[in-house]
């Protein structure tokens, strides 16, 4: 039995509406999701399907994957991971004009392969990179928007949660997707640093120059990071090239966080308990989350409003770049008001039929939504990044933080165009290792 796309449509205004008052992310989808079920197959059915889907999903061998390399970024905290990932960086380019602002970028993306996350890389890089600007006499607005923008490279730079969370509700490989986000990482960064050499150079003195290191201190500052450096590099390329699993390979990540943190003499009870309550809290949530999405997704594709969605779209143009470009515009206006793991588990069952009906691979979806959702952390009125910025700096007025990410949010949309115009950034690297 299927319902109509009406049903569907209700639904989401529901589930819309439950965010907008308040309600976990995962309890407003299963609730609609189930609701939604009931209404279509019957009380009894619905149950018994809602109570399948938990099975299968939390035994899926998969989901392992979310709470190591959870644990491995919460271990990595604990061995001051972001200070050197930062100092690093900017002994190597902090004398040029804006060179703390790229260093920013810089720690941001590094930490970005430890923490997965971009609101808990915004914060960690932002306590320490923040003060150092400030006090070097950097534009409030230029090292607010510089931090606030790098942050979000935590949910593109691999391993991503929300890259995670993806292919697990789109029953897609998580290993390819990680490989397919690191050239979009790559020229993300690259965008974010252009953007600060093109400010620096129409108006120099928003970042005056510093003293240049020396080269023994650039040699010490990256011998700090070797160790987490490597550690990055195996898990990582381990996953590209196929020596692991990403089961295997978050293991081994753990494993080896919880290695270097005891070299580098900071594995202690404290440390290890709060690394484990943070895992375990963070995990539970996404797993709620999931389970919630997986069923909303089912009452979806029972009414049948993705193929209407898709039917619309193909009538309003035949041109696939047009669709891809309003399915951009749709995305962003939703990410303006939706936190960015709702926006994921709302339009997954929607879009994600319509891309494959256009020829195009879930996994460069995967990237597409990602980043669509990247954006949302820095621009009004959700902007999550913005606040959390704000936090730190609280002199700071939101206006300012926003003006200063303005740039950034131009080079966001470059990066975006880029990737609907050539998806062949996103599927070149899994190609190539045979993915």
């Amino acid at each position: 039995m299927t319902g109509s796309p009406l049903i569907g449509l209700a639904g989401v205004l529901v589930l819309l509406a439950a965010l907008t008052l308040g309600v976990p992310i995962g309890v407003a989808l299963g609730t609609v999701g189930i609701g939604g079920l009931i209404l279509i197959l019957g009380l009894e059915p619905a149950l018994i399907k809602s109570g399948v889907i938990l099975f299968e999903t939390l035994s899926r061998y998969e989901l392992g994957v979310l709470p190591l390399f959870l644990l491995m970024a919460h271990v990595c905290f604990a061995a001051d991971a972001s200070r050197d990932f930062f100092d690093a960086a900017a002994r190597m380019f902090g004398h040029r004009r804006g060179g703390l602002a790229l260093a920013s970028i810089g720690g941001c993306a590094g930490f970005g392969t430890i923490s997965g996350s971009s609101l808990a890389t915004a914060a960690t890089i932002g306590l320490v990179a923040l003060p150092e600007m400030r006090r070097r006499r950097y534009s409030d607005a230029l090292a607010t928007g510089t931090i606030a923008a790098g942050g979000t490279l935590g949910q593109m730079v691999p391993p991503s949660a929300a890259l995670i969370v993806f292919g697990i509700i789109a029953e897609q490989s998580i290993g390819r997707l990680f490989t397919a986000a690191i050239v979009p990482a790559i020229t993300q960064t690259l965008l974010y640093c252009a953007a600060i050499v093109v400010l620096c150079r129409v108006r120099p003195q928003l970042a005056p120059p510093t003293a240049s290191a020396t080269w023994a201190e650039r040699r010490a500052a990256l011998v700090r990071i070797a160790d987490i450096g490597l550690l990055v590099l195996l898990v990582i390329g381990g996953i590209a090239v196929g020596w692991f699993s990403p089961p295997e390979a978050a293991s081994v990540g753990a494993v080896g966080a919880l290695l270097l943190c005891a070299w580098r003499r900071r594995l202690n009870r404290a440390a290890l308990r709060n690394a484990l309550s943070e895992t375990l809290r963070t995990s539970g949530m996404i797993y709620v989350v999931v389970v919630g999405a997986l069923i909303f997704s089912v009452f979806i594709s029972l009414t049948g409003l993705a193929e209407q969605v898709a039917y619309l779209l193909g009538a309003f143009s035949d041109s696939r770049i047009i669709t891809l470009l309003v399915m951009a515009a749709l995305l962003l206006v939703l990410g303006s008001v939706l936190d960015g793991l709702a926006l994921m588990l709302l339009t997954t069952p929607i879009l994600l039929p319509i891309v494959q009906s256009i020829g195009l691979s879930p996994i460069w979806f995967g990237i597409f939504l990602v980043r669509a959702m990247e954006i949302g952390f820095v621009h009004p009125p959700i902007g999550m990044n913005l606040f959390v910025i704000h936090d730190i700096a609280k002199d700071v007025s939101l206006s300012r933080i926003f003006k200063g990410v303005l740039p950034f949010l131009a080079a966001d949309f470059v990066h975006l165009l880029l990737l609907i115009l050539l998806p062949a950034t996103v599927m070149w690297l899994p190609d190539l290792l045979g993915q």
